[in-house]
C-alpha cells in the first residue's frame, strides 16, 4: 500500500448531486462487482452507505485491477463524481443520484470469499455469531449498533441538562444476594477470596446518595449468571440512575420525559404522554401480567366465585382449593379451528397448565344448545349465565378458561391473549392495535412466597421501601406488604424498573429479616450499607433501564442479541472467541482452585 496523507476525503454514502464534478478519494469494502458489457460497476460500502464506481476498459490499469477485485475486497479509489445516467438512479440511497467515474484504484487488502452472503437475512444465527465481524458489516447491524449510540449519547444529554453526574461504580465487588446467581472472580493475592461481578451497582448508587451526591447515572454493564432467554444476556447494558429528596412520582415523572425524549430524537417516534398507570394488582387481574402489552384489545376475567359450586370439578377443586378460575373472551374465536385450539392447548402446557378449556358461542338466544363446548353439560345454567353476562359475551365469540394456581393461571392465559394477539387471526380481527403502548405498573408486593424454599423472597430486591404505613406489617403481615416500586412497560416488555429504597437501618433490618436474613448474615453481607445508612442517609430513590431492551425495540429486533456488538448465545456462550473456556494448571494453582468435574 502507497504511503497518503489525506486517504479519503469523503465517505461514500455522502455523496450527492451537489458534489457532481469533484474529485473524490474513497476507502470501503466491495459490496457487488458487475460487468456490464466491458464496463465494470463497483458498489463501494462504507459505515454510511453506498456509492456505485464505474471502471472503464479506456483506463487499462484501473480496469485490469477492477477484473481481480471480489466481494469484501478493502479498496482506495479516486475518481470524479458526476449524475446517473436518467432512469438509473436508485432513489433508496443519498448517494443513489451520483456515481464516481474512478480514476485510480488500489486493493487495500484482499478478501476470502465471505462465508454468507451480507445481503441474505435468513441466515442462522449460530453462524452469524460465528462470524460476527462479518454480521456486524451487514446494512442492519450497521444501523443497530449506530442507533445504540446514538440512543446513549440522547440519554446522556438528557440526565446532564438534569444534573446528573455520571459517575462510575465498582466492577469487582462483594458477593451480595440481589435474586440471581453472581459470577465469581478468584483473587490471586487473597488466596480462596473471590470477587463478584456486579448483578447492579444498587448498593453503591445507594452509597453515593448517602455521600451526598444528588443525582447520580453511569451507562454500565451488569453481569447475572441466570438462564438465557432472547431478551438477557449473562452481561447486558445498564442506564442506571439514583436521586436524592424525591418522591415516586417525581422520579417517574422525570424518567418518563426522558424516554419520550430519547425515542423522540433517536427515531421520531412521539409515545403519548402521560403514560397510563396500572397498580400490578389490576394488571394481573387484567391481563395476568406485570408487563401487559395493551395493543393487545384482550382482557382476562376472574370467576372463580361463580364456578366455586359447579360440577365441573376442575373449576370448583381450584375454587375452593385457594386457587383460581379466569376467563378470556376473545370477539370473533368461533373462527378458530379445532386444531388451532389444540395449538393453543399444547402451548400453555410450557406454563404449567394441563389444558385449556373453551366454549364457542353460536347462538345466545338458544341458550345451551347455542353453546358448542366438551364442558359446557358440566356446568350449571345459572352459572353458565352468569359467565356470560360477566364476559359481556356476543355471538362469534369463543371463551377460553384457565383453572388452578393463581401463577399458573394467570401465566398461561396471559400467553394465550398474546399469542392470539399478535397471530393474523387477531390482527384481522382488530384484536391488535399497532401502535406504541408505554405504561407504567406501580404498587407491587414487597415480596413473594417461594412454594419450593418455603420462605419470602423480595419482589424486587431487599432494598425497597415500603409503602407509608406498611412497616408494621413487616414483620406480622409480609403478604399485606406494598412496596415504592414502579415498573416501565412498552409494547409488553419490562424496559426499567426502580424504587424508593429505605434509608432507615431499622426498617432495613425488618427487611432483611422478613426474608430469612439474620442480623450475623446481613453485617457479613451488608454491614457497610447498614454502617453508611446511620449517618444521616437522606430519602433517596432512582431506576435502571435496560439499554438492550430499549434499542431492540425501536429496531424491531427479535432478540437483543441483535442490538449487541458481541452477544452471547442462549447457553451463555461466545461463538466468536470461543468463551468460556478452560483455565490453566497454572492459573489455577495460583488462585488456589481444584475443578470439581460434573459427572
Amino acid at each position: 500500500m502507497k504511503k497518503r496523507s489525506n486517504m479519503r476525503s469523503h465517505y461514500c454514502g455522502k455523496l450527492s448531486p451537489s458534489d457532481c464534478n469533484l474529485t473524490v478519494r474513497l476507502c470501503g469494502w466491495v459490496s457487488k462487482s458487475r460487468d456490464h458489457g466491458g464496463v465494470i460497476f463497483i458498489d463501494l460500502r462504507d459505515s454510511t452507505g453506498r456509492v456505485q464506481v464505474v471502471c472503464n476498459p479506456e483506463d487499462s490499469k484501473v480496469f485490469g485491477i477492477a477484473e481481480g477485485v471480489r466481494n469484501e475486497y478493502c479498496l482506495w479509489i479516486e475518481g470524479t463524481v458526476r449524475k446517473r445516467p436518467e432512469g438509473s438512479e436508485n432513489s433508496n440511497l443519498l448517494s443513489g443520484g451520483v456515481e464516481v467515474v474512478c480514476l485510480a484504484m488500489e486493493v487495500l487488502n484482499e478478501s476470502k470469499t465471505p462465508p454468507f452472503p451480507l445481503e441474505d437475512e435468513s441466515i442462522n444465527e449460530n453462524t452469524r455469531l460465528i462470524h460476527r465481524v462479518i454480521d456486524l458489516r451487514t446494512e442492519q447491524m450497521q444501523r443497530n449498533i449506530f442507533l445504540r449510540h446514538t440512543f446513549m449519547q440522547e440519554v446522556r444529554l438528557y440526565l446532564n441538562k438534569l444534573n446528573f453526574l455520571d459517575i462510575e461504580t465498582p466492577v469487582l465487588t462483594k458477593s451480595t444476594p440481589e435474586g440471581a446467581r453472581d459470577f465469581l472472580v478468584g483473587s490471586r493475592q487473597h488466596n480462596g477470596n473471590f470477587f463478584a461481578l456486579p448483578q447492579s451497582p444498587q448498593l453503591f448508587k445507594q452509597l453515593l446518595m448517602v455521600a451526598g451526591f444528588d443525582r447520580y447515572y453511569q451507562i454500565t454493564k451488569c453481569f447475572r449468571d441466570e438462564d438465557l432467554r432472547a431478551d438477557r444476556q449473562p452481561e447486558f447494558t445498564q442506564i442506571d440512575c439514583e436521586t436524592t429528596f424525591l418522591s415516586e412520582e417525581e422520579i417517574m415523572q422525570i424518567f418518563e420525559e426522558m424516554i419520550i425524549t430519547v425515542f423522540k430524537k433517536v427515531a421520531g417516534i412521539s409515545l403519548q404522554k402521560p403514560f397510563q398507570v396500572l397498580t400490578y394488582e389490576d394488571a394481573i387481574k387484567k391481563y395476568g401480567s406485570d408487563k401487559p402489552d395493551l395493543r393487545v384489545k384482550l382482557e382476562l376475567c376472574e370467576i372463580t366465585e361463580i364456578v366455586e359450586k359447579v360440577s365441573f370439578k376442575i373449576f370448583s377443586e381450584a375454587a375452593k382449593s385457594g386457587g383460581k378460575v379466569s376467563a378470556l373472551r376473545v370477539p370473533g374465536g368461533e373462527k378458530l379451528s379445532r386444531g388451532e385450539i389444540d395449538e393453543l392447548t399444547d402451548y400453555i402446557k410450557i406454563f404449567g397448565a394441563k389444558g385449556l378449556a373453551w366454549i364457542k358461542v353460536h347462538d345466545l338466544s338458544q341458550g345451551k344448545e347455542g353453546l358448542q363446548s366438551p364442558i359446557v353439560k358440566n356446568i350449571e345454567d345459572d352459572a353458565l349465565e352468569a359467565i356470560l353476562k360477566i364476559l359481556k359475551a356476543q355471538n362469534g365469540d369463543i371463551i377460553f378458561f384457565g383453572a388452578g394456581s393463581k401463577k399458573i393461571v394467570s401465566d398461561s392465559l396471559s400467553a394465550v391473549m398474546l399469542k392470539i394477539g399478535h397471530s393474523k387471526f387477531g390482527k384481522e380481527q382488530g384484536l391488535f392495535e399497532d401502535i406504541w403502548s408505554p405504561l407504567w405498573v406501580v404498587d407491587f408486593p414487597m415480596f413473594e412466597f417461594d412454594n419450593d424454599k418455603k420462605k419470602w423472597d423480595a419482589m424486587h430486591h431487599p432494598f425497597t421501601s415500603p409503602k407509608d404505613g406498611h412497616e408494621d406489617d413487616l414483620s406480622s403481615n409480609p403478604e399485606n406488604c406494598k412496596a415504592k416500586a414502579y415498573d416501565m412497560v412498552i409494547n409488553g416488555t419490562e424496559v426499567g424498573g426502580g424504587s424508593v429504597r429505605i434509608h432507615n437501618t431499622m426498617i432495613q433490618l425488618k427487611v432483611f429479616e422478613a426474608l430469612g436474613i439474620q442480623q450475623k448474615e446481613a453485617n457479613e453481607k451488608f454491614g457497610f450499607l447498614l454502617e453508611a445508612l446511620k449517618y444521616g442517609a437522606p430519602p433517596h430513590g432512582g431506576i435502571a433501564f435496560g439499554l438492550d431492551r430499549l434499542v431492540a425495540l425501536i429496531c424491531g429486533a427479535q432478540s437483543i442479541r441483535d442490538v449487541i456488538p458481541f452477544p452471547k448465545t442462549q447457553r451463555g456462550q461466545c461463538l466468536l472467541t470461543g468463551a468460556p473456556s478452560s483455565a490453566s494448571k497454572s492459573q489455577l494453582d495460583e488462585l488456589g482452585i481444584n475443578i470439581k468435574r460434573q459427572v
